[in-house]
């Protein structure tokens, strides 16, 4: 019994007619006397008794079309499951290290929102159709849509001296334990605050994250995004002296990416609120 033969003996119950059910399946009368036939055969009985007009129907057919009709549907409703999945858009998405997790939940909830049908992979570092990750990392083939701007501040203990300081000074920070970023394409900007203490670091870091694990452990104070200093509960966000540095976090793309129909909408639902 397979749904092939459900099928025709349901349209053949409700039609009462071999001609009009073979006509509304696309069979030959034969076909479909033969399908009804094996399905008979297979259970045991008799279902339907031929007349001049049309086909009575028995008990046992009776009894049987309930069943049938709801096999027919949860074959439908299983096929319909699998089908969504396998239409899904695909989307893999790259996350760069040092990305508050602020800011990946606002993409995550944009796509749920915006793109349901899309099936979302994501992937740590530089890979994926698109990046979420900062400006300054961007690859110089790649375009860059804008999602957050995220200011730096001093990163210290909460018992920290400084944590207590009214307003921050250049003379107050050079005289501290900094831990640095010496391979990190932030350490740079970061050289005037350090001051006489450049040359001595506490500790060192490859990444904002780690520079926080070490600021919490005691080695000394750190410059990082404010997003991910306000993360850390043991850790207080200071505003730095000066001219306020930020980056810039958001989709970094080839545009060959756009091909993907995900990558397409995703970036200009992006677009638009921008505008």
């Amino acid at each position: 019994m397979d749904k092939r033969q459900l099928s025709a003996f349901i349209c053949v119950f409700e039609e009462r007619n071999i001609t009009r059910a073979a006509e509304q399946l696309s069979l030959t009368q034969p076909a479909l006397s033969a399908t009804i036939k094996a399905l008979e055969e297979d259970l045991g009985t008799r279902l339907f008794i031929r007349k001049p007009r049309g086909v009575e129907v028995t008990e046992d057919a009776r009894a049987l079309y309930p069943h049938a009709s709801r096999m027919i549907q949860e074959m439908r409703s299983l096929a319909s499951r699998f089908r969504k999945r396998q239409d899904k858009i695909p989307l893999a998405i790259g996350i760069e290290q040092d990305i508050a997790a602020g800011c990946l939940q606002h993409l995550l909830q944009c796509l749920s929102r915006e793109l349901p049908d899309a099936r979302v992979t994501l992937e740590p570092g530089c890979t994926g159709d698109i990046r979420l990750g900062c400006e300054s990392l961007r690859c110089e083939d790649e375009l860059f849509m804008p999602l957050a701007e995220e200011r730096y501040v001093l990163a210290c203990p909460q018992a920290h001296p400084l944590a207590q300081e009214e307003a921050l000074t250049p003379e107050l920070l050079c005289l501290q334990p900094w831990v640095m970023y010496p391979n990190h394409d932030s350490h740079q900007r970061f050289l005037p605050f350090y001051g006489t203490a450049a040359g001595a670091p506490g500790a060192n870091a490859g990444s904002f994250s780690l520079a926080l694990d070490l600021v919490e452990a005691g080695a000394g104070l750190a410059i990082a995004p404010e997003a991910l200093v306000v993360q850390r509960s043991a850790l207080v966000a200071r505003p730095l002296p000066g001219y306020p540095l930020s980056r810039r976090v958001g989709i970094c793309y080839a545009v060959q990416a756009t091909r993907n129909l995900a990558v397409e909408r995703l970036l200009g639902h992006l677009s638009e609120n921008l505008s």
